[in-house]
């Protein structure tokens, strides 16, 4: 064992591969299981060589090994594949590079590659990803698609031909990408960012027309049906035939049975539309002229009813009742004047009768002090006090003279 190493006291680099590379020798062989990303023959060389990829981590490794192991009878090799490899772990210490040197390479069966799949629908499920309630409403008539398909695909052609007769203003933006083989699911993904992450595009649609198990595994892919969850866009998936179902349907907003199936959950048909437009516009029209046709006949009902056909025929009415209530308060209002008069005329003749004038006419007269209070004894005045005389005929002013005619005596004043 070496001294541990120290700011003091380092380790070359070749020391600290060296050490790597023992500590990888220790781990021994191990099974791996994974898919081939690529598979390298040089002509009658004795190594094969191939990258072996981890599809849940986009992760690979080179693997080497003899071609007898290659070649065993009864596997079938080939680039996207999956196979379980028994294999030593090896570091490269000269180029500080990590490998696999493979004894044995088995192909993973279909119902092993089914197991895997249904463990990792289960796995997603539990984490809800599956759930009706994460599923987003298509938009009517979308103005841009995009869609995720290999290039000049019959899937491609069932999806622009079908929507374009169904809805010829419809656009697309497309992505090309391998839909098979071991780089399948990393293009989809790449496709998904860059359409999501474009504002004009308000579905996406992910078509791949029918295949095997194996054709069609990268749509079970992990990565993808995640990717497809983290979209903001609607997602439609129309991969492989009716019958085929992968993980990126239970994903999907819409699981479409077909390309052609997709292109019909994604945009409307025109003519259906027009007809719809047509019916409502028929409705519409019946409706408002229902209505219209009601109004007039409630209006020529109005205008046949007497009071509008001759309304004079009411006036002439209500005038009667209107003389013969003014007739009516004239008597009434005659004979209460004519009650009044006569009650005044009573009052008067007793005011009359009780007046101090009626007494003056007799030939009383009244005698009032320049003050105007009354004189009712000769003793109240004094000699020579001007006094009033009232009489019938009107005043006389009068002065008091107890010498002309007695103590008692008053004398008319001249002026």
């Amino acid at each position: 064992m070496s001294s541990p190493s120290s700011p003091e006291s380092p380790w070359p680099v070749r020391t600290v591969a060296r050490k790597v590379a023992e500590w990888i020798g220790r781990l021994g062989e191990v099974w791996v299981e994974g898919q081939v990303a690529q598979l390298s023959r040089r002509g009658n060389a004795a190594t094969v060589f191939l990258t072996l990829r981890d599809p849940a981590a986009d992760l690979s490794v080179p693997v080497t090994c003899h071609r007898d192991v290659a070649d065993r009878p009864g596997l079938v090799l080939t680039e996207g594949a999956r196979v379980i490899v028994r294999a030593r772990p090896d570091y490269y210490v000269a180029r500080g590079s990590f490998s696999l040197r493979a004894t044995e390479i088995r192909a993973v069966g279909l119902g092993e590659l089914l197991a895997r799949i249904e463990r990792i629908r289960q796995l997603l499920a539990a984490e809800g990803l599956f759930d009706v309630v994460r599923k987003r409403p298509l938009p009517f008539a979308p103005a841009v698609v995009g869609m995720i398909t290999g290039r000049d695909s019959a899937a491609e052609r069932d999806v622009l031909v079908t929507a374009r007769r169904r809805w010829p203003a419809v656009r697309f933006a497309m992505h090309n990408c391998a839909v098979q083989g071991p780089t399948a699911a990393a293009g989809v993904i790449d496709g998904l960012r860059q359409l999501d992450a474009d504002p004009a595009v308000e579905v996406i649609v992910i078509a791949r027309g029918g295949g095997s198990v194996e054709d069609l595994l990268p749509f079970s892919d992990e990565g993808l049906v995640r990717a497809i969850a983290a979209t903001r866009t609607p997602v439609v998936t129309a991969v492989g035939h009716e019958t085929d179902t992968t993980l990126v349907d239970h994903v999907a907003d819409v699981r479409a049975a077909t390309p052609t199936d997709a292109a019909h959950r994604v945009v409307p048909e025109i003519g259906e539309e027009r007809r719809l437009v047509d019916g409502l516009r028929a409705r519409a029209r019946s409706l408002v002229t229902g209505r219209l046709e009601q109004q007039e006949r409630w209006l020529e009902s109005v205008r046949s009813r007497p009071v509008l056909a001759e309304p004079q025929r009411l006036l002439a009415g209500r005038a009667d009742d209107v003389l013969a209530l003014r007739g009516r308060a004239t008597r009434t209002l005659t004979h209460r004047v004519d009650s009044a008069e006569r009650d005044l005329g009573h009052a008067r003749a007793r005011v009359a009768a009780l007046s101090p004038a009626a007494t003056l006419q007799r030939g009383y007269a009244v005698v009032q002090r320049a003050d105007g209070s009354l004189v009712r004894n000769p003793t109240e005045v004094a000699d020579d006090e001007r006094l009033q005389v009232r009489v019938a005929g009107g005043r006389l002013p009068v002065r008091v003279d107890r010498t002309a005619t007695g103590e008692d005596g008053l004398r008319e004043r001249h002026p």
